[in-house]
């Protein structure tokens, strides 16, 4: 399996350079003609989010859509599906960020308790607790 970096996700996802989104849509359907799906990491999903609500302005809308397309693609793995799913339906209803739902979510589904934090607003999604 091969796995992406943020910056190959993000030209797909934006299509702002013409030559890399090219480049990553081939890469992607050559790895769905060898039967391979490609790797999408929880890490790559925190930085892609980071960088299309600062650098691109796009919405939480926008973002959510963009991340529910990806969960729909054949084409990739996502690492940790259940708990991203989860983290996005938490977020949609949020104020708090995308990074403490999905740390979250990640955490209970690795098995932890719940997660200390001293992020109030973090406090308030279900799974944490006060450090």
């Amino acid at each position: 399996m091969l796995g992406i970096d943020t910056d190959v996700l993000l030209r797909f996802l934006v299509r702002d350079e013409e030559r890399q989104f090219a480049r990553a849509q081939r890469l992607l359907r050559r790895e769905a003609e060898r039967g391979e799906p490609v790797f999408v990491s929880q890490l790559v999903l925190l930085e892609t989010e980071w960088v299309l609500r600062s650098r691109y302005g796009l919405s939480k809308a926008e973002i959510l859509g963009a991340f529910s397309g990806l969960l729909e693609s054949a084409e990739l793995h996502i690492e940790g599906e259940p708990s991203l799913e989860q983290a996005l339906f938490i977020w949609k209803e949020s104020a708090t960020e995308f990074a403490d739902c999905l740390i979250g979510r990640r955490h209970l589904e690795l098995g932890c308790q719940a997660t200390a934090s001293f992020d109030q607003r973090a406090l308030k999604l279900p799974g944490f607790i006060a450090a």
